[in-house]
């Protein structure tokens, strides 16, 4: 979660996710050079943002000739959703002398 919690790498995750899901009209796809370009960021602040992304297992880069091209890494987010799925709570038996005294009760 600390990875997303900069605001320019939560813009480039959401870039590099848009990308992924719809057609871009400029072929660029999600290149380090690209992402920089379209958020007018130096090459390094990117490399940067990209290599905490990586380290998080949120991204995967793969160099493609001269050219790095990010991708989302599905598996790690699927894994980070089930995480912040709630789950339906389990109710607390009850043990012990509380349930001796709810026998009581219903007796009496």
């Amino acid at each position: 979660m600390r990875a997303l919690a900069h605001p320019n790498r939560l813009a480039i995750f959401e870039r590099i996710d848009d990308d992924g899901r719809c057609c871009r009209t400029d072929q660029k796809g999600n290149t380090v050079c690209a992402i920089a370009e379209d958020f007018q960021l130096a090459l390094s602040t990117v490399s940067h943002h990209l290599k905490e992304l990586r380290s998080a297992g949120l991204i995967t880069c793969e160099r493609r000739g001269q050219q790095v091209v990010c991708a989302i890494n599905h598996d790690t987010l699927a894994q980070v959703l089930q995480l912040l799925t709630p789950k339906p709570r389990r109710h607390p038996r009850v043990r012990g002398a509380r349930r001796k005294r709810a026998r009581r009760a219903m007796t009496a």
